[in-house]
């Protein structure tokens, strides 16, 4: 079993080997809600907006198999480090496996049970809410096949082989992509589907991707039966969960908070959540250096303190943030530049695309701050410090921006959105560097000054 050391040479080179290959599976993974946005909005204002309401909600979601594959991850990793044994490490990784397939199934169900409350809850009405109830059930039997992924793609990563996860999360992408236009709006004999196209082609695409992912994991060893499957099964579970099960709440509270965040913006009518979503699926794509950043952070930190390495956890954790500062200040000057031609590209209606400009020249110089607190909580899960991690989620979404979201929609309309949004980014930087100053990730350069661009 292939497993490329990450405790020794330079830590920038690390870093760069484990997030550069992410970089493209995630942006191939997020254009699809771009892709998602534009036909949708081609088809309707309501399907736009209904895809508006959706994209927070499955967002939060799928950030519970980010969450259990966060604690995949760290677990695995430091049993690389420490290195556990063959055996073991593959014990552990059929448990996860098998512990986000099942609990992913139970998620699945109870959001198709209650998702036309809950959407209703959130403001969606009449022509909006019939196209939700057209995208949620393929996307509900799609959840499972996103979990099974994202959970094996931690093996792979755990194992600094970010280039094998990156491959598989591209190719359910490219199906997917390939897929949308055909089945939302037909061909030939292929009726046009509409919103209920766009799903069934997420659905398509996940399960080639989930059966090929799972397939080369078992023919290359990393998936193996090592045993009895219950011998250490209470250990995995517990060293998953104890990550995974925080992480998950993590991970899913920013999305859940936007959400919330969307509801109020509902009270300015269906341009501006159609604009406002059309923004936050650009944003994800301008997010994708740093999200890739986050999942190459995580094995480099656990293998290294797994390892007893914890001087180079601690620079990459300063070298991630440095990276953040740069690219997202040089990214929000980008976004001011150019808001208006990348609105309008996205949001064919002008009245929302009007919307999508103005979060693009506001919100797009905070990013930055956001790129700092998902790779300092990547950081603290690989460290086995969640609880942490998950603080710093809780703090920033709910008593920042959340609450800022709310007072500012009713004081100044969609500009208090804004503000609220680029408060919670610098002051979530904030809460983020606080947090693992007190779970001992930050470099001691006094200590070992010539570490800190090694």
């Amino acid at each position: 079993m292939p497993r490329p050391s990450l405790v020794n040479g330079p830590v920038w080179k690390a870093l760069i080997y484990l997030s550069a290959p992410m970089t493209l599976g995630i942006f191939a993974v997020l254009s699809v809600g771009i892709a998602d946005a534009y036909f949708l909005g081609q088809v309707s204002e309501e399907a736009l907006a209904a895809v508006g309401f959706i994209y927070p909600v499955t967002t939060a979601l799928t950030s519970l198999s980010i969450g259990l594959s966060a604690g995949a991850n760290a677990a695995i990793s430091q049993a690389i480090g420490r290195d556990d044994g063959e055996a073991r490490i593959a014990r552990m990784s059929l448990h996860g496996l098998g512990l986000g397939l099942a609990l992913s199934a139970s998620v699945a169900l109870v959001f198709y049970l209650v998702h036309p409350w809950l959407f209703g809850l959130m403001g969606a009405r009449d022509a909006v809410l019939t196209e939700i109830k057209a995208y949620v059930p393929y996307w509900t039997l799609s959840f499972p096949l996103l979990v099974g992924l994202m959970v094996t793609n931690a093996l792979f990563r755990a194992h600094g082989s970010a280039a094998l996860a990156s491959l598989f999360m591209i190719l359910g992408a490219v199906i997917n992509l390939g897929l949308n236009p055909l089945l939302i709006f037909g061909y030939g004999t292929i009726p046009a589907l509409g919103t209920e196209g766009a799903a069934l082609a997420t659905l398509i695409g996940r399960g080639i991707a989930v059966i090929a992912a799972v397939g080369f994991a078992v023919r290359a060893g990393y998936l193996k039966r090592c045993g009895a499957l219950s011998k250490d099964l209470a250990h995995s579970i517990k060293r998953v969960t104890e990550v995974g099960a925080p992480a998950a709440f993590s991970n899913a509270v920013n999305p859940a908070g936007m959400a919330l965040v969307t509801a109020a913006v509902s009270r300015l009518g269906d341009a501006a959540i159609a604009g406002f979503g059309a923004a936050t699926r650009v944003q994800s794509i301008a997010l994708v250096v740093l999200f890739a950043l986050s999942s190459g952070i995580g094995p480099l930190v656990g293998q290294n303190w797994g390892a007893g390495e914890k001087d180079r956890a601690r620079v990459a954790v300063l070298q991630s943030w440095l990276f953040c500062a740069i690219y997202g200040l040089a990214l929000g000057a980008v976004l001011f530049i150019f808001a208006d031609p990348i609105a309008k590209t996205i949001a064919t209606q002008s009245d929302a695309a009007a919307y999508t400009a103005q979060y693009f020249r506001v919100v797009g110089w905070s990013i930055f701050g956001y790129g700092i607190v998902v790779t300092a909580n990547a950081a603290m899960n690989a460290r086995s410090k969640a609880l942490h991690s998950m603080s710093v989620s809780i703090g920033r979404t709910f008593a920042i921006y959340l609450p800022c979201a709310w007072i500012g929609v009713i004081m100044f309309g969609f500009t208090g959105i804004l503000g609220a949004a680029v408060l919670a980014n610098v002051l979530g930087a904030v809460l983020a560097i606080i947090a693992c100053r007190q779970t001992g990730l930050t470099p001691r350069i006094r200590r070992a000054p010539g570490l800190v661009w090694s």
